[in-house]
């Protein structure tokens, strides 16, 4: 095949090298995986057999350097299978995703090209390698040994073999849960049903509705989106219809026959442990955990375990709240308890009562652009970053935004896409991704994507978030960041490609400048007066900050210890997966009302992939970094001061991994972190 006729080997001829999305085809990705998978292997095995004596030069350098047409249209390929899927490039997933996965076990597992690695390894201390050099050389022998590169043959084919099975099974794990999720849809078309639920939300129904074709003017629609799905919980005054969504909700990924989960689960879990004993350990979480800050299960359950106990003793004090004023409001017919599909409805009213403050006060204060404008403004005014919509580039979607992305003093640093609106044919949550990763080695500047799945605005409105919503901007836009801002030499080290439990960090920071009263003045405008939000409502929902926190920390906790213990236990094939989150939550003695925020049919973080299989509690390791680190801008008196933001941006976000995670916190801080910021910034401390 020419290259030149496939779309995605081509060089691109586009703004920026922005991927030619129009003309590129599902069926384009098999021939162009094909003829990249043959060019890297040819690469490859060059460096392998190579008759010259091992350098860092002629392996390490040369395997950076390789395979960048398969890195080209693998991005390509799963950033669009996750954010507007269709039928054709899901069989193509189906199909590719052994093959790639094949592919990699092919490489990590080719014993010349190992032993030239050891062999460079072997003598790192007489190379004089600068730092970055010496970490990327110590990433590839450690990538290679975690991938069994020391195994005897017969159990490298295996290691293989379970490598292609599991890239199927998260594919059609992922593929299942996107199938459920479009499948749902529940329609409102009488005042009963709509009861409660203010303008805003209505508006959104009504257009998720004729998104879906309806054109009958009283029907409206809410999906299993959690945009969409919240509010309607927070609002409604029909419980019926509130219990109903909260049990698809909790039923994604099981509630269709055949599109159920927990066999996946079952051989996933299977399979995962027989990699891990054969790579000697005991568990796949002992596994997981070895590349890790934490290091170990234990370590991580022990921070969970830290948290576990005051949040419980929150939640249960907002559910004595939240039953007691419901019993004071509905005196006739009051309730006896507060189930889960109550839980957000009654909390919003105590909130209210408490605060005097509602979300229908909030949300017309945030857009959705001009809450883009905000953190575009504090990325200026920390690392000196400037964001110019481009008016013209290639698209997938209509909706998509896209910014050339200048350094303060104008040069070019990359390419930042937004993807925020929630679709049928584009998997749930929010991420960050790439189109293309910086390096200097391959000359390459990042094209950096966040996906949202905000409700989308009628024709001729604006897009209103939630509190929620736009901590989710803010904490997306971090990653992204982390992207753009990466200054490494090599693709192996640079943007996101850090530890899994510190990649959260410098998106988590990133959330605590949306709350600060001076960005809220600026940028929290009212959709139709344009007013900046006042003074005492700021001050009520920086008053409220604290509320609800028992309730979110334990639905995210659960989730957490369940994931962790799911992935220590020792036969994990004879694991039934809602039998045991039950009792694991039974014997966390979890508080009444409150559920875990991933169920594990539905859980994407663990079953669509491995990043985050045992490292589910990486969100709470990163807040204890960001909650500690966030203090030096506070005790500094100015949130953009200029010598912190300088040590943020130099010792966190440029650095991606070409230096270890807790090297780099020093660094930033000057001390190691304090887990107490946490449990103030959540409101647990002095709580139990």
């Amino acid at each position: 095949m020419n290259p030149a006729s496939n779309p995605l080997l081509a060089t691109w001829n586009t703004p920026f090298g922005i991927p030619p999305f129009e003309v590129i085809e599902a069926s384009d990705f098999e021939p162009a995986f094909a003829q990249a998978m043959t060019e890297h292997l040819s690469q490859v095995d060059a460096i392998a057999q190579n008759p010259q004596a091992p350098s860092f030069d002629n392996t390490i350098i040369a395997l950076e350097r390789s395979g960048q047409a398969l890195s080209q249209a693998s991005a390509v390929f799963y950033n669009l299978s996750a954010s507007h899927t269709s039928e054709a490039l899901q069989a193509v997933e189906r199909v590719m995703a052994p093959k790639l996965a094949e592919h990699e076990s092919r490489i990590r597992l080719n014993t010349p090209l190992f032993k030239r690695i050891d062999a460079v390894h072997a003598q790192r201390a007489e190379l004089a390698l600068d730092s970055e050099s010496l970490r990327v050389l110590e990433r590839y022998h450690l990538d290679f040994v975690l991938a069994g590169a020391r195994l005897d043959e017969p159990q490298k084919a295996r290691l293989a073999e379970i490598s292609q099975a599991l890239a199927g099974l998260y594919t059609g794990f992922s593929q299942n849960v996107l199938a459920d999720e479009g499948a749902f849809s529940q329609v409102l078309s009488t005042e009963e049903e709509l009861r409660g639920l203010p303008e805003f939300v209505r508006a959104s129904a009504r257009q998720a509705a004729l998104t879906r074709g309806l054109s009958d003017p009283q029907a409206h629609v809410v999906t299993l989106s959690r945009s969409s799905l919240m509010p309607f919980m927070t609002f409604s005054e029909c419980r019926p219809l509130r219990e109903a969504l909260w049990r698809a909700w909790c039923l994604r990924g099981e509630r269709l026959a055949e599109h159920d989960n927990r066999p996946l689960i079952r051989r996933i879990m299977a399979l995962r442990h027989e990699q891990a004993r054969l790579l000697g350990y005991r568990t796949s979480a002992d596994k997981a955990l070895a590349d890790t800050m934490a290091g170990s299960p234990a370590a991580a359950r022990q921070l969970l375990i830290t948290v576990w106990g005051p949040a419980k003793d929150r939640a249960r004090q907002e559910y004595a709240d939240m039953l007691a004023l419901a019993r004071q409001q509905q005196p006739n017919t009051p309730p006896e308890t507060i189930e889960p599909w109550d839980w957000h409805f009654w909390a919003e009213r105590v909130r209210a009562e408490r605060y005097a403050i509602e979300e229908t006060q909030i949300k017309p204060y945030l857009q959705l652009h001009k809450l883009t404008e905000a953190m575009f403004h504090v990325a200026g005014r920390l690392f000196g970053l400037q964001f110019s919509p481009l008016s013209q580039f290639p698209k997938y979607a209509e909706a998509l935004q896209a910014y050339e992305v200048r350094d303060a003093q104008g040069q070019h640093v990359g390419v930042f896409v937004a993807d925020n609106f929630a679709r049928q044919n584009k998997r749930s949550g929010a991420w960050m991704s790439t189109f293309r990763d910086q390096s200097t080695l391959l000359s390459s500047r990042p094209i950096v994507i966040n996906n949202n799945n905000f409700s989308a605005p009628a024709s001729n409105g604006q897009a209103l978030l939630s509190l929620d919503d736009a901590r989710t901007l803010f904490h997306e836009f971090g990653h992204g960041l982390h992207g753009l801002l990466s200054q490494c030499h090599f693709p192996r080290l640079a943007g996101t490609s850090v530890l899994r439990d510190f990649v959260e960090f410098p998106s988590q920071i990133m959330e605590n400048w949306l709350m600060q009263p001076a960005v809220l003045r600026q940028f929290a405008l009212h959709h139709e007066t344009g007013e900046p939000m006042p003074e005492v409502l700021i001050d009520k929902i920086l008053q409220a900050q604290t509320f609800n926190q028992g309730f979110a920390t334990v639905e995210y906790l659960a989730s957490a210890l369940v994931d962790l213990a799911l992935h220590e236990h020792e036969n994990p094939a004879s694991v039934d997966p809602t039998a045991f989150e039950r009792d694991l939550l039974a014997e966390l003695d979890i508080p009444a009302g409150v559920g875990m925020r991933h169920r594990l049919p539905q859980f994407l973080h663990l079953f669509a992939g491995d990043g985050y299989a045992s490292a589910y509690y990486v969100y709470l390791w990163a807040e204890v970094l960001e909650a500690d680190g966030f203090q030096a801008f506070v005790q500094s008196g100015d949130i953009f001061e200029p010598t912190v933001a300088g040590k943020l941006k130099d010792h966190i976000f440029t650095r991606g991994n070409s230096l270890p995670p807790m090297q780099a916190y020093e660094a930033f801080m000057g001390r190691p972190p304090q887990v107490e910021a946490l449990l103030r910034q959540r409101g647990l401390w002095g709580t139990a």
